[in-house]
């Protein structure tokens, strides 16, 4: 019998997933203790299962090296770079895995954030609950020039989206979807175009050596001061220090990360500025899009692929 390890602790205490699971393999460990897996302790939990359903923990040689046995992960979320898909190749170890599973409750979030942080809304919200009613003049988002750096899944999606607010919408992608682009009115340019234009820069990237510490102080410098800088993709995108400084001296209107480049983050000031919207990684928190992701891990046990190739989605 097929023997499944599920180390996600919030797949693990879902009843949904759970009686799904269990319907199509009977052997299932779940990580019931809520254990936060990695290294060795990773290695004991998956030991002797052939298939595991695997989200944020880091699966790398060392841990593949130590597990013969286990032929399939089933990846519980879109993000693939806690994952060493060339070393799951050398290894043979087969992938599940379906991008944008989660996309309607990225785009929707960034939606929030943009209006939010346009609106003054985490600063109103702390003076009120401080004893202080004052008005707070803001911007809508309506008509505003909204720059999407990279046009995936989300980034299309959120695009789609923002049609309803007759926002001018500029993308920048590695990739060129040109149908996409005439259908839906975006304008793709490039990343210092994007950046000198755009009045809310919102990130859809994934994290490797090309991305990490993309948006940096010589690109950061170009944006205009009124814009707002969102993140809710992966953190080591965006050097927070730099923009630290500019939420502190004005160069950057606002910005709302919902990742970080360590988590929780470890910069108290930089969270607690009144121009800035701090949200603990809940992009894909939508109770929708984790029966979906569930849904999807579950699906990828027995619809997989090699890693690189289906990385590719």
């Amino acid at each position: 019998m097929t023997r499944v390890a599920v180390t996600s602790r919030s797949f693990s205490r879902h009843p949904v997933m759970r009686e799904e699971l269990l319907a199509r393999y009977p052997d299932v460990t779940f990580n019931d203790e809520g254990l936060k897996l990695a290294g060795q302790g990773l290695i004991d939990f998956l030991k002797g299962h052939d298939k595991a359903i695997t989200a944020l923990e880091v699966i790398d040689e060392t841990v593949l090296a130590s597990l013969p046995e286990l032929k399939v992960i089933g990846k519980y979320g879109v993000g693939l770079d806690m994952i060493d898909l060339e070393a799951m190749q050398r290894h043979g170890v087969k992938l599940g895995w379906t991008g944008g599973v989660n996309k309607r409750s990225v785009s929707e979030l960034v939606i929030s954030c943009a209006i939010a942080v346009l609106r003054h809304v985490p600063a109103a919200n702390k003076e009120v609950r401080a004893g202080t009613f004052r008005q707070h003049l803001g911007r809508q988002l309506t008509g505003r020039t909204v720059g999407i750096i990279g046009c995936g899944h989300v980034g299309k999606d959120l695009a789609k989206l923002l049609k309803a607010f007759d926002c001018n919408v500029l993308a920048h992608d590695i990739l060129d979807f040109p149908e996409f682009y005439a259908e839906h009115r975006v304008r793709p340019v490039g990343l210092e175009t994007l950046l000198k234009e755009a009045e809310i820069v919102t990130l859809h990237l994934p994290l490797d050596n090309s991305t990490r510490n993309m948006i940096n102080v010589e690109r950061l410098n170009m944006m205009r001061s009124d814009a707002i800088l969102i993140n809710t993709a992966r953190g080591g995108l965006v050097d927070e220090v730099a923009v630290k400084e500019r939420l502190l001296d004005g160069r950057l209107a606002g910005a709302a990360f919902d990742v970080f480049t360590v988590e929780p983050p470890q910069d108290q000031e930089l969270v607690s500025l009144p121009n800035m919207l701090a949200i603990p990684h809940i992009g894909g928190s939508s109770q929708e899009a984790v029966v979906a992701m569930g849904r999807a891990a579950i699906a990828g046990l027995d619809s997989f692929g090699d890693p690189l190739e289906v990385s590719k989605g």
